[in-house]
């Protein structure tokens, strides 16, 4: 945290958690997103009439462009984002097993629960339920609920705030791309960063965690809430 900004409340005393889902919730070796990148090339030769490696290289473009490919595909190609949504996230989730260890943090962990996501509140609630931990959340907060605008543009955040009548100054933000934290910690947030990331993700890193405002990092979140918690294992 910068020295000039004003000490934020300790996560153990926050009031809300806010967690992101793929690569977070579950570690990135899980290599889920490698499923989602290969969907979304299919999709896009499909709906454009493309071949594969004309359609991945507009993937990218629209990624960098846009935020997410799918926001690039619907401002321009005005193209309906529930079927896409539907279709890249049709993956196997075999690779994402229970985690007692994040089971029992969770369980003592203080405070609201809340999964923010670029993703439908579906394939949240099928790796929530993958990771035997769903019961720990009072709510998803998906990129419909949004209204499809992706993190990190700011009106996300704002509209999560909002609909759960968050206090940013006493809520934790948890990402595996840093990129996304910027919003939260401009709102007063506390950051914590999930690395590595998915920096080849839809809507990667790229981002240090000094720019991002990112006041803790873990290479792994269950054990970071396991310690904080007070639960040694």
């Amino acid at each position: 945290m910068s020295p000039d900004k004003a000490p934020k409340t300790g996560p153990a005393n926050a009031e809300a958690w806010v967690f992101d889902l793929d690569n977070t919730l579950y570690p990135a070796k899980s290599n889920l997103f490698s499923q989602v990148d290969r969907r979304m090339t299919r999709f896009i030769a499909d709906f454009l009439g493309l071949d594969s490696e004309s359609a991945y290289r507009l993937q990218k473009s629209y990624l960098r462009a846009h935020g997410t490919t799918m926001r690039g595909l619907m401002d321009e190609h005005g193209m309906d984002p529930g079927p896409f949504l539907d279709f890249v996230h049709d993956i196997d989730l075999g690779p994402v097993a229970p985690d007692p260890v994040l089971d029992r943090a969770l369980a003592r962990l203080p405070g609201r629960k809340i999964v923010f996501t670029n993703g439908p509140s579906d394939h949240a609630f099928r790796v929530m339920d993958r990771l035997a931990v769903a019961h720990h959340f009072e709510a998803v907060f998906d990129i419909v609920e949004a209204d499809y605008v992706p993190k990190p543009e700011p009106r996300a955040y704002a509209a999560l705030v909002r609909r759960h009548r968050l206090t940013p100054e006493r809520t934790v933000m948890v990402e595996d791309m840093a990129r996304n934290l910027r919003p939260a910690a401009a709102l007063g947030m506390i950051t914590v960063w999930v690395r590595p990331g998915s920096d080849e993700g839809d809507g990667g890193d790229g981002g240090d965690e000094v720019e991002a405002g990112i006041d803790h990092v873990t290479d792994d979140l269950a054990r970071w809430l396991a310690g904080l918690t007070g639960d040694a294992g």
